[in-house]
């Protein structure tokens, strides 16, 4: 069997992966960087380590130790997480903090990837095993959006596509043509919280992939915590990009989506174009 290495972050989305590779006969070592990952990586895994994400050294050695050369990283280890736990890094991350550029998402974990490159690993596309999680165009829950929903989600997906451009975020929540939230550091769902807050209700959440996105890293995802922070704030359109966004627990949040007259789609950029010209 082969092996596969996961360095996992917060989120459902490492066990889809860990559980789709062993259905293929893969056997998978994974390291836990940070706290409040999902118990069933533990749990499932065939090895599992716990190693502070400002360790790479230790990583590193501990998937040499294990015979994995070929790996991914999956899970939520946001800006915030890596400013508060970098805290006493070893000399292997401190070799990478100190190539830096700027401490840009696509430019801290570019650093890591060219790591772990030097270091003999190969880092395999995120999605390489999650294919089926990922929809194509076309409405998914009950409810339809109306008019109004479709001109924000244009407008969202084109403000999107902006922002992941210059390397902010993936996710934006408008209103009425207008801006409520833009992801920053805070991640996907604060970013929901806060521009479902401010537009009082009836918000549009858009999500799509960075313009020339790296799939070895942050490629978009949403699930059951993505919606309740959509419930949780008053927002009540989802759209994602379709075939470039995991969409994992998608029976669940279906459901639920349901239950709450929730609008969840997937659309792409010939679409939105077909709607500008409509």
């Amino acid at each position: 069997m082969a092996k596969v290495g996961l360095i996992a972050g917060i989120g459902v989305l490492p066990v889809e992966f860990m559980r789709a590779a062993h259905i293929l006969g893969h056997q998978v070592v994974v390291i836990g960087v940070v706290p409040d990952i999902e118990p069933a990586l533990k749990e499932e895994a065939d090895a599992f380590y716990s190693i502070g994400v400002a360790k790479l050294g230790k990583i590193f050695d501990t998937l040499k130790k294990e015979g994995v050369t070929e790996l991914t990283m999956l899970g939520k280890v946001t800006k915030e997480i890596l400013f508060k736990g970098l805290s006493f890094p070893d000399l292997k991350t401190l070799g990478v903090l100190k190539r830096l550029r700027n401490r840009k998402d696509d430019t801290i974990m570019l650093a890591i990837v060219d790591e772990l490159e030097r270091e003999g690993f190969s880092v395999v596309d995120q999605t390489v095993y999650l294919k089926p999680f990922m929809p194509k165009v076309g409405i998914l829950s009950k409810r339809e959006p109306t008019e109004e929903q479709w001109d924000d989600i244009c407008f969202g997906f084109k403000l999107a596509k902006h922002m992941g451009g210059l390397d902010i975020g993936q996710t934006v929540v408008v209103k009425h043509k207008a801006a409520m939230a833009i992801e920053a550091i805070e991640g996907t769902d604060k970013c929901i919280l806060r521009g479902g807050e401010l537009g009082r209700g009836e918000s549009v959440v858009v999500k799509t992939e960075k313009p020339n996105q790296d799939v070895r890293f942050d490629v978009p995802a949403v699930g059951l915590k993505t919606l309740q922070s959509m419930i949780d704030s008053g927002c009540n359109v989802l759209a994602v990009e379709a075939e470039k966004t995991i969409f994992v627990q998608q029976e669940e949040v279906l459901n639920m989506a349901n239950r709450h007259n929730i609008v969840i789609c997937a659309v792409d950029q010939a679409f939105v174009d077909r709607r500008k010209d409509q």
